[in-house]
């Protein structure tokens, strides 16, 4: 889902997490050169997107999008690469990619690290972040102020996890010092069943259905209720949106078309991205899509880039240590690919 959150095949719901989660920190496409301008046999403008960690039911829009002929409409040859590299909107503004899914804080965070970085969200695909501090359904803790004291298992101290476990931290006015935070890898799962740990923090649609399959009962806070922070969405540099802006705008709106046919059509979504899914397994999948698709919707305004939510975003980050403040914020991300 950024960093922090991404890998490569496999068909376990357990091992889905783990490079989910290395996406929303370092992942991204495996191409080595930049297709952007590239024209394909077809006549049609070869593109490419870095999609992160492993091939997966969460991009059904852009397996729908192509399997339907979308893109091939809007005159574009679209190439999905998948696989864990260092800095995914770095290599991007390298040339690997013409486009990578990445999120919102993902994207400060990189321009924040490196002012040679310029890139721009020209779609947000999931609304929410999803993430999600989970707890036993009889638990104690039953707000945030609930959190002092109790031990918190995470996969490490980097990613959206670790990002949103920051932010339950903030809104409850408490520091780092105040919980327990243990390190657990990407073990959520068994930590909780076995009373390892108090809470664990992962995937809003991911770990509480693993969690519940396996009989525990839990109770989540999506960190979306708290804290807002711009989760995943299309990225583009700068370069590419001010040179091709049609080309930016006809991926985009294919793209759309592709969410809005998943979330009318969740079983079509879930027969076409077999394709795509070496060795699908469609329960666990259908079961993970459905708890996505609220993600993609949010409000309802599929895509967009609420300037609120990136306000309070880089405030947080800001209060966090995480990036200095952000000069000209709007100039980050923009809806006119949307619209």
């Amino acid at each position: 889902m950024s960093a922090r959150h991404r890998s490569s095949t496999v068909a376990t719901f357990g091992i889905l997490s783990l490079l989910f989660m290395l996406l929303i920190t370092a992942c991204g496409g495996t191409s080595t050169t930049n297709t952007s301008s590239n024209s394909s046999s077809q006549g049609k403008q070869a593109i490419s997107i870095g999609l992160g960690y492993v091939p997966d039911i969460q991009f059904a829009p852009f397996y729908v999008a192509k399997s339907k002929g979308y893109y091939s409409q809007a005159g574009l040859d679209v190439t999905f690469h998948h696989g864990i590299v260092p800095d995914l909107i770095g290599s991007m503004v390298a040339g690997k990619n013409t486009f990578v899914f990445a999120g919102g804080d993902e994207l400060l965070t990189a321009r924040n690290s490196n002012k040679q970085i310029k890139a721009l969200d020209v779609a947000t695909i999931f609304q929410k972040y999803p993430v999600s501090l989970i707890v036993p359904a009889d638990s104690s803790i039953k707000s945030l102020s609930d959190l002092k004291g109790h031990t918190i298992g995470v996969p490490g101290a980097y990613g959206s996890t670790y990002t949103a476990l920051l932010a339950f931290l903030y809104k409850a006015h408490l520091s780092t010092s105040d919980v327990k935070i243990q390190s657990i890898g990407f073990t959520q799962v068994p930590a909780l069943l076995a009373h390892r740990v108090d809470a664990v923090m992962g995937y809003s649609n991911n770990e509480p259905l693993q969690l519940e399959q396996h009989g525990l009962k839990v109770r989540t806070f999506p960190i979306s209720d708290y804290q807002a922070i711009v989760s995943n969405g299309i990225i583009a540099p700068e370069g590419t949106y001010q040179q091709q802006p049609a080309m930016v705008r006809s991926f985009v709106q294919a793209t759309l078309k592709g969410l809005r046919d998943v979330i009318a059509n969740p079983d079509e979504a879930l027969q076409v991205s077999q394709s795509y899914i070496p060795g699908m397994n469609t329960t666990q999948a259908r079961a993970v899509l459905k708890a996505t698709i609220p993600i993609y919707q949010g409000d309802g305004k599929l895509g967009n880039n609420d300037d609120a939510t990136w306000q309070s975003m880089e405030q947080f980050m800001v209060a966090e240590k995480l990036i200095a403040p952000v000069d000209n914020l709007t100039s980050v991300y923009t809806n006119k690919t949307v619209a």
